[in-house]
């Protein structure tokens, strides 16, 4: 048996689901979040970065330009 202070529950599914994501927080706050999505979108279906390089280009010159905006 556990000791006293140890146990703990995790949230339901639902609640998890329901959390926003903090890395997708950060992305959708640089604005690039619909470039960000593309990518996502494109590995998802075709499992290899190497074919989703538009969408790779798309989302760094979108984080670039943003970098150069907060210099």
């Amino acid at each position: 048996m556990g000791r006293p202070g140890h146990a703990w529950s995790r949230g339901s599914r639902e609640e998890e689901e329901d959390e926003e994501d903090p890395l997708d927080a950060r992305i959708a706050r640089t604005g690039c979040a619909a470039q960000h999505r593309e990518l996502q979108e494109c590995m998802a279906a075709r499992q290899d970065w190497r074919h989703c390089q538009p969408q790779v280009r798309a989302f760094g010159e979108c984080m670039a330009q943003r970098q150069r905006v907060q210099e």
